[in-house]
C-alpha cells in the first residue's frame, strides 16, 4: 500500500504538500526529511502521513522523499499544535514556525559563551514575601503570575525553588532570560541545584549541540530548558512551569519571521499545557502593569531588598554644564568607591568610538552607502561600520562632498568613555563589556567572574550590564547618558528610558546600604527621567497609560505592522498604496457585514499609511509602512489577511508582517 507524507517547508508558501515515502518506514509526523522542491533539495518537516492523497491530486506525479534526517521525531504532538498557533497567530507559514522552533538558525544575537560548572549552592531562609508568592505558585496547577519587585527582592531564590516544587512533582520547567549573557547566571544556579535535569539552548552552542539537548528533552533524560527567547518552544516533558525572567524586555520579541514575542508565545503554550507561567520584574512591561490591574495576570509583590542593600541614592546631572562625556560629580564619585576598595559600573547604550562623522564646514554627515543611518566609528579596528547591515569603511580625511580637511565626530560611544576612564584614571582596572568585546569564547564568562571576584575596578558596557546581574561590590552606577532612546520617534521610547534607568540603578548598593547612582541627561527636567529617580514606579505606569489610552496605542488598542521592502523604492511603494487599498476596500465589506448581521459597526480600524518607515532604507531595502490599529486582534488579522491572500506585488518586493510591534522603526 502506497504511503505519503504531508510536508511544509520553511518558506513563506501557506500550504503543504504531499510525497512518497515508498521504502521509508520511518516516516512519522515530526521527523525532518530531504525532498526536492522546485529543483532545489530542502529539508521539510512531516506534519501528517496518509496512505491515500487529497482529490485534486489525483492523477498527478507525486515525487518521492530524498531522504529521512531524524531517527526520531523532533516535533512532538503538542509542539506540531503549537506550531499551528504561531502561524495563525503570527500570519506565517506552518513550514516558517517550525524552523522557527527547531534549534539551527541564528535566532539570538551570537556571543561566544561556555557553559558553567557545577557549582553547590548553600540553602538559606526565605523571607516572608518570597514564602507567600511560592505558596501562592504552588496552590495551583495552571495560571498566570507575576513576580513584581524591586531589585535585589530574591526573585531568582523564588524561581529556583518553584522549579524544585514542579520537579519533585515530575513537572519540567523552561526558564527564559532576555539576553545569551544572562544565561550563564542562571546555569550556574540551576546546575549547582539540579545536574544534569538541565540543558541550556542557545546560539553559543553549536548547532549540533543544541539538537543534542533538545533531543535530551524530547526522550526525557532532562527536564529543565534554560535559554532565550527560542527556547519558549523547547519540547520540555510534561511541562509545569514556565519562568520569564526581566519580562518586560524587547529582546524577547523576534525580529525575523515570524515575528514572535516569547511571553505571548508562553501564555498560550501554558495554557494548552495545564503550566503555570511566573514572569518578573521590577519594570514590567505597560502591557504586563495593564493586566496586572485587570486580573488577568495574579501580581505577587516583592517590596523589599533583602540582602542588606537599601535603595541606591539617585542624582542627576545637567551635561549641558559640562564641558566633558563624564561629568565632574561622577569622576569624583568613581574616584571615592575605589577608594573604599568598592566596584563602578558605568552604562551607555551605544557602542563604537563615534556615532557622526561629519564635515564643520559644510555639515556633511558620512552615512552607511546601503542604509539611511550615519555610520558608527570603531576605534579599535579604525573602522566606520553600520550597526544596521555590517557595512565597514575606513573613516574619510576630507569631506568627499566640499573637500574641507576639518572633518571630525560627535557623540560618542562605549570605546569613547573607555578611552576616556583610562586616560583619568590610569592605574583603574577598567573593562567593556559589549557585543563587539564578548565575541570570542570565554571572553564573557571570564569578565563576569572577573568582576564579580573583585578584579575589576570599573565594568563599562551596553545593555548587557543593566540586566538581572548581582555583584556584591557594587557601590557606583554611573548612566553616561540617558537620552538616547528619548531621542527615537517610536511610542515606547519613554517606557525603555524608565525602565533601563530603574533597572541600571538596581545594580548598586544590592549588598551595601549606601549605593548611589548618578544619570547624565541634557533634559534633567524630563518627567520620566525624574520619576525613574525618585522610584515612582507606580506614577510612571498610571502617566504612561492614560497617555497610551489618549494615544490609542496598546494596550488598549492593537498593532500589526505590514513593512514593504525592496531595492526599487517606486514598486516597494507602489506595492504598499496596493496593500492599502486593499486594506481599506476588505475593511469596508467587513463594516457593511457587521451592519447587517447585529445593526452596528464594526470595531474602529485605523489603516495609517504608507509612509517612509523611520528608518527608510536598511541594506539598500527601501521601506513603506502601514500600521493597522484597531481593539481586536482578530479582527485586524482577518483584514490583513484577506489584503495579502489578494496582493499582487513585483517578485522583489518583500513583505514584513509584525504582530503587536514593540518598535515602529
Amino acid at each position: 500500500m502506497s504511503r505519503y507524507a504531508e510536508l511544509v517547508f520553511n518558506l513563506p508558501v501557506n500550504r503543504s504538500f504531499f510525497y512518497s515515502i515508498e521504502g521509508f518506514t520511518s516516516v512519522t509526523p515530526g521527523i525532518r526529511v530531504s525532498a526536492e522542491f522546485r529543483r532545489r533539495k530542502l529539508i521539510g518537516y512531516v506534519v501528517g502521513v496518509h496512505e491515500t492523497l487529497p482529490d485534486e491530486l489525483n492523477g498527478v506525479e507525486i515525487k518521492r522523499i530524498s531522504k529521512v534526517v531524524d531517527g526520531r521525531p523532533v516535533f512532538n504532538d503538542t509542539l506540531l499544535e503549537l506550531a499551528r498557533w504561531l502561524a495563525n497567530f503570527y500570519l506565517c507559514s506552518l513550514g516558517e514556525s517550525l524552523g522557527a522552533m527547531i534549534p539551527g538558525g541564528k535566532r539570538e544575537r551570537e556571543i561566544a559563551i561556555d557553559l558553567p560548572g557545577r557549582e553547590v549552592r548553600e540553602n538559606f531562609e526565605l523571607a516572608d514575601q518570597q514564602i507567600k508568592a511560592l505558596e501562592r505558585i504552588a496552590s495551583v496547577n495552571t495560571g498566570f503570575f507575576y513576580l513584581y519587585g524591586v531589585t535585589g527582592s530574591g526573585k531568582t531564590e523564588v524561581y529556583l525553588r518553584a522549579a524544585r516544587s514542579a520537579l519533585e512533582n515530575r513537572r519540567g520547567i523552561i526558564y527564559l532570560v532576555p539576553e545569551i549573557s544572562l544565561t550563564h547566571q542562571v546555569a550556574e544556579l540551576f546546575l549547582g541545584e539540579f545536574g544534569d535535569e538541565v540543558v541550556v539552548l542557545h546560539s553559543g552552542l553549536s548547532p549540533s549541540q543544541r539538537l543534542k539537548n533538545w533531543l535530551k528533552l524530547l526522550e526525557g533524560k532532562a527536564h529543565i530548558a534554560i535559554g532565550a527567547r527560542s527556547t519558549v518552544f523547547a519540547p520540555v516533558r510534561r511541562l509545569g512551569l514556565i519562568i520569564i525572567d526581566e519580562e518586560h524586555e524587547g529582546a524577547y520579541k523576534s525580529s525575523s519571521t515570524p515575528r514572535y514575542h516569547a511571553r505571548q508565545v508562553a501564555m498560550y503554550r501554558s495554557r494548552l499545557e495545564h503550566a503555570v507561567l511566573v514572569m518578573g520584574s521590577a519594570t514590567p512591561s505597560v502591557e504586563a502593569r495593564y493586566y496586572m490591574n485587570r486580573g488577568v495576570i495574579e501580581e505577587l509583590r516583592l517590596p523589599v531588598r533583602l540582602s542588606g542593600g537599601k535603595m541606591p541614592l539617585v542624582e542627576i546631572v545637567d551635561m549641558r554644564r559640562e564641558v566633558s562625556v563624564l561629568s565632574n560629580k561622577l569622576v569624583k564619585a568613581i574616584e571615592e568607591v575605589k577608594t573604599e576598595g568598592k566596584q563602578t559600573i558605568l552604562f551607555l547604550n551605544r557602542r563604537g568610538f563615534a556615532y557622526h562623522f561629519y564635515c564643520r564646514s559644510c555639515g556633511y554627515e558620512m552615512k552607511c552607502k546601503n542604509c539611511s543611518v550615519p555610520m558608527t566609528y570603531h576605534k579599535d579596528k579604525d573602522l566606520m561600520i553600520c550597526h544596521y547591515c555590517g557595512y565597514r569603511e575606513k573613516p574619510i580625511e576630507k569631506c568627499p562632498n566640499c573637500g574641507s580637511l576639518d572633518v571630525g565626530y560627535t557623540g560618542f560611544g562605549t570605546e569613547r568613555i573607555e578611552e576616556e576612564i583610562k586616560r583619568i584614571f590610569p592605574d583603574f582596572r577598567v573593562e567593556r563589556l559589549d557585543t563587539d568585546s564578548v565575541r570570542k569564547k570565554n571572553v564573557l564568562a571570564t569578565l563576569l567572574k572577573n568582576f564579580k571576584d573583585g578584579e575589576i575596578d570599573i565594568l563599562l558596557g551596553t545593555q548587557m550590564v543593566a540586566k538581572g546581574l548581582n555583584f556584591p561590590g557594587v557601590k557606583l552606577v554611573g548612566i553616561v547618558l540617558v537620552d538616547t532612546d528619548l531621542q527615537l520617534p517610536d511610542f515606547r521610547s519613554q517606557e525603555k528610558t524608565f525602565q533601563l534607568v530603574v533597572q541600571v540603578a538596581g545594580r548598586a548598593g544590592r549588598v551595601i546600604p549606601d549605593g548611589r547612582v548618578i544619570i547624565q541627561t541634557y533634559r534633567p527636567d524630563n518627567e520620566v527621567i525624574r520619576l525613574a529617580r525618585d522610584g515612582k514606579i507606580e506614577d510612571f505606569y498610571e502617566r504612561e497609560l492614560e497617555l497610551r489610552r489618549e494615544l490609542r496605542f496598546p494596550p488598549f488598542y492593537r498593532l500589526l505592522r505590514l513593512v514593504f521592502r525592496g531595492r526599487d523604492a517606486e514598486r516597494a511603494r507602489k506595492c504598499a498604496e496596493n496593500a492599502s487599498n486593499l486594506l481599506g476596500g476588505f475593511f469596508k465589506r467587513l463594516e457593511r457585514e457587521r451592519t447587517h448581521e447585529t445593526g452596528t459597526k464594526e470595531d474602529d480600524v485605523e489603516i495609517l499609511g504608507p509612509v517612509e518607515a523611520p528608518v527608510f532604507v536598511i541594506a539598500r531595502n527601501y521601506r513603506y509602512q502601514i500600521i493597522v490599529r484597531g481593539r481586536e486582534m482578530k479582527i485586524i488579522r482577518r483584514l490583513v489577511r484577506s489584503a495579502l491572500k489578494s496582493l499582487r506585488c513585483k517578485n522583489d518586493v518583500y513583505v514584513e508582517i509584525d504582530v503587536d510591534p514593540i518598535s515602529l522603526l
